[in-house]
């Protein structure tokens, strides 16, 4: 992106941070110069005391001395306090300049992987603000397949679950695949749970966007009741069948489970082995409807 004044302001950071240390060292040297004032004045100071306590000096030539060394105490406190000021607005102005910098490091934009950018969002000369994209990229090597599965049916869903992935371009040529995440959350509206699903071996010529036909390979179930899914009917939200018990039928709810590609349905709860089930009829049944059985179009929950 454009730096505008960028490149100007870090110059003129760099410029006030060499200014500020020619007079970190200029207060050095001044500091050590009062030192030695300093120094030479209590020496002095010392001596000329004891030559008045001897007699050999009045007493305002004393007093004179012990005030030029009072003078040079306060220059030499000066001076250390003129230093650690020098310091402290050189400490400020690097501050200063690291800032300017990094302002103008953040204007490069920096892919944090190798992809094909596949759209650019804002156009030569357009001004963006903080957070609004600028250019859209993919990794073609790692696309994901993006399921949303019923919640009702989604027992047994988890990472690593192996998939069959059938392409719209190339519907006669399943890809294995894995599921890679499962979302933790769910869509609230249409109840249902996402998932990614991989490519084991990423197909030439995928493109973004496409839809794709998805078989997930649940771990086997043994010891299962399986019905046939045409005998499952529904009365509101709840799942159920219409049993055959006496001769008269009764709507039994039933939890299901996991649902094979024969068109068998995993019965969790609501049947038991060798319950007769209506597997199919014309028209909508009720309790008091009247049935005749024919073998062929009767089942067993087994």
């Amino acid at each position: 992106m454009d730096p505008v004044d960028l490149d100007a302001r870090v110059n003129s950071a760099a410029a006030a941070a060499a200014r500020a240390r020619n007079a970190v060292a200029t207060a050095q040297a001044q500091l050590q110069d009062m030192q030695g004032r300093q120094a030479l004045a209590a020496s002095e100071a010392h001596r000329y005391v004891d030559l008045g306590h001897k007699g050999f000096v009045s007493q305002s030539v004393v007093d004179g001395r012990l005030q030029q060394q009072q003078s040079a105490d306060a220059q030499l406190a000066a001076a250390e306090s003129t230093l650690a000021g020098a310091r402290q607005d050189l400490a400020r102005l690097d501050a200063d300049r690291e800032g300017v910098k990094q302002q103008r490091v953040n204007i490069r934009l920096v892919a944090p992987t190798d992809g094909v950018v596949t759209s650019r969002d804002a156009e030569p000369g357009a001004t963006v603000v903080a957070g609004q994209a600028v250019l859209k990229l993919v990794q073609p090597d790692s696309l994901w397949v993006t399921v949303r599965l019923d919640q009702g049916r989604s027992a047994g869903l988890q990472t690593g679950l192996p998939a069959e992935i059938t392409l719209r371009s190339n519907p006669g040529k399943p890809l294995a695949g894995k599921v890679a995440r499962v979302e933790p959350v769910s869509d609230s509206v249409t109840e249902e749970r996402i998932a990614q699903v991989s490519f084991d071996l990423m197909p030439q010529g995928a493109s973004i966007g496409e839809m794709a036909e998805m078989t997930l390979r649940l771990t086997a179930i043994g010891d299962a009741l399986l019905i046939p899914n045409a005998s499952l009917r529904y009365r509101g939200a709840q799942a159920g069948v219409w049993l055959r018990e006496d001769g008269h039928l009764r709507f039994a709810p039933v939890k299901t489970g996991a649902e094979g590609l024969d068109g068998k349905v995993q019965i969790i709860e609501g049947l038991k082995a060798g319950d007769e089930i209506v597997v199919y009829s014309e028209r909508d049944l009720d309790d008091s409807s009247r049935i005749k059985v024919v073998p062929s179009l009767t089942g067993k929950a087994k």
